[in-house]
């Protein structure tokens, strides 16, 4: 039945044809019968495939009648599956490290890092991947920020991730695909992990996860230098870095450091962004926490300065809510992230 073909997978995004995930089609004058292979037992989707087969199938003319009935693919079909959608990405050295990937399912890879918490490296991050995919770039989210997750609060994305053949396919918001170690813990629970703990979840996120082929791929890194940082140096070493930081000199001189670092691992530096540039009230600009720290900290590293971003309560509550102010209405705060996103995306690697 082509009728099948126009019917997509919620996760995958995919036809379910395409993925084999039809078994049969029985036809017995005006009922049909649709086998269907979920890819997982208990899929938390599979009343969403039920309801979009019996409403497309049930258009039909002459058809009254829609039955679905549900099964699950066996192991041998699941490996088919991920290798029909993502071949045998994933190579593994004897010591379980991974080679590198970056520019196999992503063209640019941008790790954002801050020097110090408490400077909106995360807001900044998600606000960014909204701007971006507005602009029809097709967006993955990576949340490196594992003792402080936050992205996926912020982006409005929860729930626990589907696996694959022991593949996780990333959550959605719209068209940005997220993975986060807060999908796997309860939002109050600590992560309290040793440095090599650390470094296998990340390369799991990285190898491990079915991301579509992305335009960017955005990493939310913790903030400071530390493992984290060297491991996805190691796994992506051309991924490029991006700065946040605040005008205040202690926040801008530690995250020189960061950058610093950047450089003795081999990645290269996008460009600094200052967020919490100032406050604006009765049009007057109040820079409460300095002034120019970014754009100082951007000349010392000779660098792009790509933006500045105010003091807004509006951001900050439309990231509480889980709503990045990059997609919503109000034009003039989304457009501070537009335009930040228009100069990444503009800038050649």
């Amino acid at each position: 039945m082509n009728i099948l073909s126009q019917i997509n997978d919620p996760e995958l995004r995919k036809p379910l044809t395409d993925l084999d995930m039809i078994k049969y089609v029985e036809v017995n004058g005006n009922s049909v019968k649709v086998g269907v292979s979920l890819t997982i037992a208990g899929c938390p989707l599979k009343k969403k495939i039920t309801e979009d087969i019996t409403t497309k199938v049930g258009e039909l003319d002459g058809i009254d009648k829609v039955e679905v009935d549900l099964g699950v693919m066996t192991d041998e079909q699941r490996k088919n599956l991920t290798r029909k959608l993502y071949g045998e990405r994933k190579k593994k050295s004897k010591d379980d490290s991974p080679e590198p990937v970056a520019g196999d399912f992503a063209k640019r890879v941008i790790a954002v890092a801050s020097g110090k918490g408490g400077v909106g490296k995360s807001t900044v991050t998600a606000n960014l991947a909204a701007a971006l995919s507005s602009l029809n770039y097709k967006i993955g989210v990576l949340d490196a920020d594992v003792y402080g997750f936050s992205i996926p609060r912020i982006l409005g994305v929860n729930g626990a991730p589907t696996t694959i053949d022991n593949h996780i396919v990333p959550l959605r918001r719209e068209n940005i695909q997220v993975i986060s170690i807060g999908f796997f813990l309860d939002e109050n629970q600590p992560v309290i992990w040793r440095g090599p703990m650390l470094h296998k979840a990340i390369n799991q996120f990285i190898n491990d996860t079915l991301w579509d082929k992305l335009d960017f791929l955005l990493i939310d890194l913790p903030p400071g230098t530390g493992d984290i940082s060297i491991t996805i140096s190691q796994a992506l070493p051309k991924a490029e870095l991006l700065v946040v930081t605040t005008p205040q000199p202690v926040a801008s001189h530690t995250a020189g450091r960061v950058a610093k670092m950047a450089e003795k691992t081999k990645l290269s530096v996008l460009g600094v962004i200052e967020n919490m540039s100032y406050y604006e009230s009765n049009g007057q600009r109040e820079y409460i926490f300095g002034k120019d720290g970014g754009k100082e900290l951007a000349r010392f590293l000779k660098v792009p300065f790509i933006g500045e971003i105010p003091i807004k309560t509006e951001i900050r509550e439309a990231a509480d809510n889980g709503t990045p102010i990059a997609l919503s209405d109000n034009t003039d705060l989304a457009g501070y992230y537009m335009n930040i996103a228009r100069s990444i995306a503009n800038m050649k690697r």
